[in-house]
């Protein structure tokens, strides 16, 4: 894509407004942004509390998962709530919950220290919630959030949460703001894509999109799971260890997980309308991350309504930053943007 000058300056402009600098078109984070990462996750002491709930769409039943420093207590101070969105392949707390033993993989974990109350679920045909005879499209997942939305009303009285996705996930959580704009408080897109113009990943997907048309669940096995890590062309930025973990915890509900979602980002994109997106967004990728090109989501980013809105470039990640070895300067992003200061009018 060729730039203009007021494209260029743009687009300086976006990258600096994290406050993490700018270098050879990425995003690094110093060593006192680091530090400072590290302070702020551990402002928050305690015992992380965690529970779950469940809620149904007709027959189905769906599974809600909630974690936070300390339990409820009556009369305290609400904290901000921050609802997590799951992709494709691996289920909720397999994706935002993962122990590794002597290491911090789990973001729910990371972000209750950080004074969330956190929350995620997983979607029809995935983790705890009921298999059924659909795909689990996206259409499908903005039902289920919906759902999910009248839960945590319920349970912290909070009208509007910020809402995470990565992956389908994002294409989950953006289509779900476009729904519902009054519930969703700031957004961030992560690992999202737009129209999939130009995406290697996709393209290679669409190999197989007869098969999602005429089938609802695809094999999702060990090698499947594993290919996720390498298929951009940066193992190395992986721990195998805890990739093999997610394995073993994700394939306890079994080899298969709806098509719906590959099938939605090989043959439907784009499923996000930008103009239709009113809340503060953060989109969010890895620098090796072949699901979408910078410039497919610079073209969505220009078309964003509200000015109070980034897009952050993470060195040295591919496409699932959370389980990366740099995710705590991908969480340090994340976090900034959740806690940014009110504006001045």
């Amino acid at each position: 894509m060729t730039e203009n000058y007021e494209q260029a300056l743009a687009r300086r402009t976006i990258l600096k407004a994290a406050g993490l600098g700018v270098g050879a078109g990425m995003l690094g984070l110093t060593s006192a942004a680091r530090a400072q990462s590290a302070a702020t996750a551990s402002a928050l002491k305690g015992e992380i509390w965690s529970s779950e709930y469940w809620t149904n769409k007709g027959d189905i039943k769906l599974n809600i998962y909630r974690k936070r420093v300390g339990a409820p207590v009556a009369g305290e101070k609400a904290r901000p709530v921050l609802f997590m969105v799951h992709g494709s392949s691996n289920s909720a707390r397999t994706s935002y919950d993962l122990q590794v033993p002597g290491q911090e993989y789990s973001m729910m974990d990371v972000f209750a220290r950080y004074g969330f109350d956190v929350w995620t679920m997983d979607h029809e045909g995935y983790g705890y919630s009921s298999r059924s005879s659909g795909n689990a499209d996206i259409k499908s997942g903005v039902e289920d959030l919906k759902l999910a939305a009248e839960v945590v009303k319920r349970e912290t009285g909070a009208g509007k949460a910020h809402y995470f996705g990565t992956s389908s996930g994002a294409i989950r959580a953006g289509a779900y703001a476009q729904a519902q704009p009054d519930r969703v408080d700031r957004l961030v897109l992560s690992a999202f894509t737009y129209k999939g113009t130009e995406s290697p990943t996709l393209k290679d997907r669409a190999k197989q999109v007869e098969y999602y048309r005429t089938h609802n669940t695809r094999l999702r096995d060990r090698a499947m799971i594993q290919s996720i890590f390498t298929r951009d062309q940066l193992a190395s930025s992986y721990d195998p260890v805890a990739i093999n973990i997610m394995a073993d915890a994700e394939l306890k509900f079994g080899d298969q997980v709806p098509t719906g979602t590959y099938l939605d980002m090989t043959s439907n994109l784009p499923l996000v309308d930008p103009v239709k997106v009113l809340c503060p967004v953060l989109l969010i990728r890895g620098d090796h991350d072949g699901i979408a090109t910078v410039e497919d989501l610079f073209d969505f980013f220009q078309q964003l309504p509200n000015g109070d809105r980034q897009f952050v470039i993470v060195k040295e990640t591919a496409h699932n930053p959370t389980m990366g070895k740099n995710r705590f300067l991908y969480w340090h992003a994340v976090n900034g943007f959740l806690t940014m200061p009110p504006a001045v009018a």
